[in-house]
């Protein structure tokens, strides 16, 4: 039986940018989505977490990202060095970004 924590009140913004990419290029993008997180994007008021996740089949990743509002977020997409490296993203594959929230958790 799994545990549901339903969340609507959840004050966080969370930023999904699916991205499909070649797969002879995922590590690559990997490798830069990293870099940005760790120099640019992790510095950046109102950050929460990252997490980069990748498909099996090589031919997406995933950026699930966390922020403590959607002004952050806001301010982070204007930001010039964020812009940077979504923009070395964006030549390595195909961006397709969103703001959501978490409505509900489910735990074993």
């Amino acid at each position: 039986m799994s545990e549901t924590t339903i969340r609507t009140d959840d004050q966080l913004a969370t930023f999904i940018n699916v991205i499909d990419v070649d797969p002879a290029k995922q590590e690559e993008l990997i490798a830069v989505l990293n870099e940005g997180t760790e120099k640019v994007i992790s510095q950046k008021p109102g950050f929460v977490s990252v997490n980069i996740i990748a498909s099996k089949d090589g031919k997406r990743v995933i950026n699930y990202a966390q922020w403590r509002s959607p002004a952050d977020v806001q301010a982070l997409l204007s930001d010039p060095e964020a812009q940077a490296f979504a923009k070395r993203v964006a030549e390595l594959g195909t961006p397709g970004p969103g703001l959501y929230a978490v409505n509900a958790i489910h735990h074993a």
